[in-house]
């Protein structure tokens, strides 16, 4: 009788046993196979988030702040500059700094301060304003002190460089400031140059900067007006690329989502791990992509993370 209860209870307990380690499998299957993931969803802005007319939508604002108080991790990258992207993406609740110039700078709108600041060194500072007393071209040229961003620029005597500060001025109260050479500006803490004009009259400058050390540069047309484009130069630390690595180290998200249309956010595409290009994105943009989503006038952007997240 003794040995029986003996063997009923060393039963029960291979039995209790087993079951532990069953379920310790189990759970340690579901942990290692579907771990719960921190995804950053991060958008370029003009001709991928914005409209044709350069703004947010209503449906835009209203889905993403809803999407963000549900716990979205979202973002943007965009070539802009604090001036008008703050404006532009005033109404939006963001919660995660954003990448600006193109990576230049990394801005957290809730403290109102800059988290990470690449200045050009000051040699080659100065060779990239040699270089563009060479070719005969200007634009404009950007300095961040204590804080304050300044933009300077020289002659205005072309167009293109007219109606860029016209309608900064205009739209985004943006402020400019007439120097007779930006060799007369300190360059010390010289953080980015901007060249607007045709292919034909930038390309000479790009060929240039090929090899030239301690910068990098981006080379897009405008999204707003045909035949023109940007010629943006700056450290070569600097690219949505970094900007982007450091979003996802700090903040320690497995996954980044990524949404763009210009030649100027390929280095995004190359840091995420799914790529969307928007219906109108440039071919070489829509060839790195994971697929090809909405258009930016049909809120393409919101519409994916909405349906996905």
């Amino acid at each position: 009788m003794n040995v029986e209860i003996a063997r009923a209870t060393v039963d029960e307990t291979d039995a209790l046993a087993a079951v532990q380690q069953n379920a310790g499998e189990e759970i340690c299957r579901w942990t290692c196979i579907s771990p719960i993931q921190k995804t950053l969803y991060i958008s370029d802005l003009d001709g991928t988030l914005l409209n044709r007319n350069a703004e947010l939508s209503e449906y835009t604002i209203d889905t993403l702040n809803k999407l963000i108080a549900n716990g979205v991790h979202f973002s943007v990258a965009t070539a802009r500059t604090l001036a008008s992207a703050g404006k532009i993406l005033h109404g939006l609740e963001l919660r995660l700094p954003i990448v600006l110039m193109n990576g230049v700078l990394i801005y957290d709108m809730g403290q109102q301060r800059y988290l990470q600041v690449c200045t050009i060194p000051r040699e080659t500072v100065a060779a990239v304003i040699k270089m563009l007393r060479k070719f005969e071209v200007t634009g404009f040229m950007y300095e961040l002190n204590n804080g304050e961003l300044m933009t300077y620029h020289e002659s205005l005597e072309k167009k293109p460089l007219r109606d860029f500060v016209e309608e900064r001025i205009s739209r985004y109260y943006k402020t400019f400031r007439h120097t007779e050479g930006f060799d007369c500006i300190s360059p010390d803490n010289i953080i980015y140059f901007t060249l607007r004009d045709t292919r034909e009259h930038l390309q000479p400058v790009l060929d240039a900067l090929t090899g030239q050390p301690g910068q990098n540069h981006t080379f897009y047309s405008d999204t707003y007006s045909p035949g023109l484009w940007y010629l943006e130069i700056y450290n070569e630390a600097a690219s949505k690329y970094n900007a982007v690595q450091f979003l996802r180290q700090q903040y320690v998200f497995h996954r980044v989502v990524g949404f763009g249309d210009n030649l100027n956010d390929l280095p995004l595409f190359a840091a995420c791990d799914e790529s969307y290009a928007v219906r109108g994105a440039k071919p070489e943009v829509k060839e790195k992509s994971t697929a090809v989503i909405g258009g930016n006038d049909d809120d393409g952007v919101v519409k994916w993370i909405e349906e996905n997240a």
